[in-house]
């Protein structure tokens, strides 16, 4: 069974913005049943907040953006944070990407800010690893 994550928003932001790194190519395979994205509600919203703020650099509209999210939607495994485990994490920010990936069962938390959240993860039986390291671990190359 393929493994369940959750894309940081930073990774959402690296992919959109260049596709040249193993971001752009996890957002790619989003969909393609390698991995399931876990998607509660906070998560989406935190996901469109920031690119909405960051469309002058990623040089797309908001309706690239909703096309996206959308599309994460019908593929993505939507769940609910019924539970807060804060703190657990040493950026509060952090906070809510940690409680996705605990709602929707995720194994592994995909970001570039692996020193923030990995001890915090690891009390829970997460584990916090780069984008190229989820693409070797997929057996993806870039």
């Amino acid at each position: 069974m393929p493994p369940t994550l959750i894309l940081d928003t930073s990774v959402v932001i690296a992919g959109l913005r260049s596709s040249l790194g193993a971001s752009f190519v996890l957002l790619d395979l989003v969909g393609s049943g390698r991995f399931s994205i876990g998607l509660p509600e906070a998560l989406i919203l935190e996901h469109e907040a920031t690119c909405m703020k960051s469309l002058p650099a990623l040089n797309l509209t908001g309706d690239d953006i909703k096309e996206l999210l959308d599309y994460f939607c019908q593929v993505g495994r939507l769940s609910a944070v019924r539970f807060r485990v804060r703190p657990s994490v040493a950026d509060p920010d952090d906070e809510l990407v940690l409680e996705a990936a605990i709602a929707s069962g995720s194994e592994w938390i995909v970001t570039h800010n692996i020193r923030d959240m990995a001890a915090g993860a690891a009390l829970h039986g997460i584990e916090v690893i780069t984008p190229g390291e989820a693409l070797r671990r997929l057996g993806v190359e870039q």
